[in-house]
């Protein structure tokens, strides 16, 4: 490899390791915008709507600067998919969540997303999978329901799976439903056009919602700058990097990287939110991170003929 294409690489490895930073940082500052119930603060349907309004400016202007065409008849029915999914769906659902569990348990719970983006690939898109990753989708799914019903039996919840797990499980869903609609159109339209149409097609829905849930009592500092965080961040400038990096340091390499996010997000929410890892919340996202690293071995793995 010369100097140029190994510098090329690098440079992906970095931006991709950008992404899942800024991506992993997601979740802790959802839960520092919504507040818990004890002590609440954003409203969940404020935060998804606010995030979605301000990551469509940025958009709006993104794509006002590079002159993109707009999208066809045929591209704007995955496009809305995608919206359903990734602007409201998915946000929406994790910060009801976040206000019953930690960032730590909803990092767990969510670590399960590339399976799942997978398995509805393979579904949505009629893609093949080798019966070993429906192995290990079914494997760490499992392990997810047994860290919730353990967790739920430990908070004195009784043994069963919480509200907020089945929120999270709804929010994994939903994002890779939407991930897997936004592929559909990556490769005519481009990956940052994706996500920066798919948000400016939203502003219609989501700039009447934050004008409708507006806060109406004073909120903390901490969490207005949480939000912006989500929607300049997590919500738009995130996928600049990770896209950017899959393109320069290539998918099979710099897709590894998204292993990280669940510990990332871990790491975070204690100087954040001031949370403590315990063993347990540990050794099930090393479990499942496992897991998921198998399954996508499985599924990028050729298959004999």
């Amino acid at each position: 490899m010369n100097d140029a294409a190994q510098h090329r690489e690098n440079l992906g490895l970095w931006l991709g390791f950008l992404g899942v930073v800024i991506f992993g940082l997601t979740l802790p500052m959802t839960r520092l915008a919504t507040g818990t119930v004890d002590a609440p603060q954003m409203s969940p349907w404020f935060v998804t709507w606010a995030r979605a309004a301000l990551a469509g400016v940025l958009s709006g202007i993104y794509l006002l600067a590079v002159r993109a065409p707009w999208p066809t008849a045929a591209q704007r029915g995955p496009l809305f998919l995608s919206l359903a999914g990734n602007v409201i769906g998915y946000p929406l659902l994790l910060g009801w969540a976040l206000r019953h569990v930690t960032a730590s348990h909803a990092a767990v719970i969510t670590s399960l997303m590339p399976l799942a983006t997978a398995a509805a690939a393979a579904w949505l898109m009629h893609q093949r999978a080798r019966l070993g990753f429906w192995v290990f989708a079914a494997l760490g799914s499992a392990l997810v329901a047994v860290y919730s019903l353990l967790r739920a039996a430990q908070l004195g919840h009784g043994f069963g799976l919480t509200w907020a797990d089945t929120l999270l499980v709804g929010a994994v869903v939903a994002g890779s439903l939407g991930y897997v609609a936004g592929a559909k159109v990556t490769a005519s339209l481009g990956a940052e056009k994706v996500i920066s149409w798919v948000c400016v097609m939203a502003l219609p829905f989501t700039l009447p919602g934050a004008w409708l849930t507006w806060p109406e009592h004073a909120m903390a500092t901490t969490s207005w700058l949480a939000l912006v965080y989500v929607g300049v961040f997590s919500m738009w400038a995130g996928f600049f990097a990770w896209f950017r990096g899959l393109s320069l340091g290539g998918p099979l390499r710099v897709s590894q990287l998204q292993l990280l996010q669940p510990f990332i997000t871990m790491l975070a929410s204690v100087p954040l939110l001031g949370e403590s890892l315990d063993a347990m919340t540990l050794s099930f996202a090393l479990l499942v991170v496992a897991t998921v690293f198998m399954g996508r071995r499985m599924a990028n793995a050729p298959t004999s003929n």
